[in-house]
């Protein structure tokens, strides 16, 4: 090997190996973020918790309750949610780490492209959450509890309900994401929105199809996340159209 060769070399393994230490510096970074947040919440950790109980408590009989099945649970459910809230918490500056460690690799019009999807990312998924634990889970919980025959007394472990709200919260935030994930695959060129388009009928049947999977049991939720999912997916279509004529016009 000539020295011009090794010196090549030697130059693309700093490069490969400066880049692992900015990204453990970032990753370093998101940790401190997320425990920051998360001390002072533990503090308010049971608050939060009959925050997000309430619905659930306003719906039980007036003999029945919330129960721990573990003798930690009552201690380990509460911490649980502040984590999950402090990574909520989080997202943008999670989202900002990583897009300053990709920057620099992407072109001035890719930057320009990226940032908005990043913004409406963010937007959207709080979006979803929110939709989810004002709109869908009392109609849920409503469904759940008063479907049970009479002779059976619903009384939620306390863990159960923590998991099934988590659930139901990513699940929002993440189809509520359905425009970015429409508008990314116009941009990398897999499809067009001309192609999208043809296939409308069967993204729609999909959509409900994916709803009635990872929803509750019941036609409201089912509806409920439906619904937004395909006024969603227009919506993407309607961007990734405007944005492909407008690139059009840029370039001619």
């Amino acid at each position: 090997m000539s020295e011009l060769d090794r010196q090549s070399t030697d130059d693309g393994d700093m490069s490969l190996m400066a880049h692992f230490a900015e990204l453990r510096t970032r990753f370093i970074y998101i940790i401190m973020a997320v425990v920051a947040v998360f001390l002072p919440l533990m503090y308010v950790s049971r608050s939060l918790y009959d925050l997000i109980s309430r619905p659930l408590v306003a719906l039980l009989p007036h003999n029945a309750s919330i129960i721990a099945t573990q003798v930690a649970s009552g201690f380990l459910a509460p911490i649980k949610l502040a984590f999950f809230v402090a990574l909520f918490i989080c997202v943008p500056f999670m989202i900002a780490q990583i897009w300053g460690f990709v920057a620099p690799a992407l072109y001035k019009h890719e930057k320009r492209a990226v940032v908005p999807l990043l913004l409406s990312a963010i937007v959207l998924f709080y979006v979803g959450v929110a939709f989810a634990y004002f709109v869908v889970l009392v109609p849920a919980l409503k469904f759940l509890v008063l479907f049970a025959p009479d002779n059976v007394l619903p009384m939620t472990d306390i863990e159960s309900y923590l998991d099934f709200v988590i659930k139901l919260f990513l699940v929002f935030g993440l189809m509520f994401e359905i425009p970015v994930a429409t508008m990314l695959l116009v941009l990398m060129r897999i499809v067009t929105p001309k192609q999208l388009a043809t296939k409308r009928r069967y993204i729609i049947v999909g959509c409900f199809f994916v709803s009635a999977i990872i929803t509750p049991p019941d036609g409201a939720s089912m509806l409920m996340l439906a619904i937004p999912m395909c006024i969603l997916f227009e919506l993407g279509l309607m961007a990734a159209s405007m944005f492909i004529k407008s690139d059009k016009s840029i370039a001619q």
